[in-house]
């Protein structure tokens, strides 16, 4: 498990099962062992080949998060299945009351005042034959899998195929479970600025009368000093 005091990140390394013509996905998950909330960014020497969602978010205390990361469809392998792609994960304590969606520019950007821990992650390719047996004669299952299933024994006679197919719709649950919170974190903030709208009309409308009320007794007095 790699990763700073911050947070820590698994599985240490990204996996892809790479077919051609077709995209290849991996998950990392991210777990802010602070008692702060953290924000994180996630950077690739090689950002056209890769989709990651999200790239930048903020975890809270002792929360965690999963990001999804995205192998575009490849026309050809590699050479020999090396790649040279590496990516960089950077965390750094941000207050509470900032939001995913606004998070400053400089926020990653060190300076004298600010701690900025960074992991790097290298890129593993691999064909589906390889994860299908290992050495041990034992289901091709990655890390992040494992981790998933608490190394409960139930699994092991399962076949590859089976395992492959469980670990996707493991990965698709995490995937699914952000983006809910993403979603509600959007609704709350949507809610809350509708609220700061209503109130700032409510509090215009407020002044408004108040302006008017006082307008009109300022015309009745004057009226009536130059009827006097």
């Amino acid at each position: 498990m790699g990763g700073g005091q911050l947070i820590s990140v698994h599985p240490e390394e990204l996996t892809f099962e790479v077919e051609l013509e077709k995209p290849a996905y991996c998950n990392l998950k991210i777990v802010n062992n602070s008692e702060h909330h953290v924000a994180f960014k996630v950077k690739t020497t090689s950002p056209k080949k890769y989709f990651v969602r999200p790239n930048i978010s903020v975890v809270q205390p002792w929360d965690s998060c999963t990001i999804t990361v995205t192998l575009q469809a490849q026309k050809e392998y590699p050479p020999d299945m090396q790649c040279k792609d590496k990516f960089l994960l950077q965390s750094t304590k941000v207050p509470p009351t900032i939001e995913f969606d606004e998070i400053p520019p400089d926020t990653f950007i060190k300076d004298e005042e600010k701690v900025i821990e960074e992991c790097k992650l290298r890129v593993v390719y691999v064909t589906p034959k390889s994860v299908n047996v290992n050495s041990g004669g034992e289901s091709g299952i990655t890390s992040a899998t494992k981790l998933s299933m608490g190394g409960s024994d139930m699994f092991k006679h399962l076949t590859a195929e089976e395992v492959l197919a469980l670990q996707r719709l493991i990965e698709e649950r995490d995937s699914i479970r952000q983006q809910n919170k993403m979603l509600q974190r959007e609704l709350e903030m949507l809610e809350r600025r509708k609220s700061d709208a209503g109130f700032s009309l409510t509090f215009a409308a407020f002044v408004g009368f108040i302006g008017l009320f006082v307008g009109f007794i300022l015309k009745f007095a004057l009226s009536s000093h130059s009827t006097a």
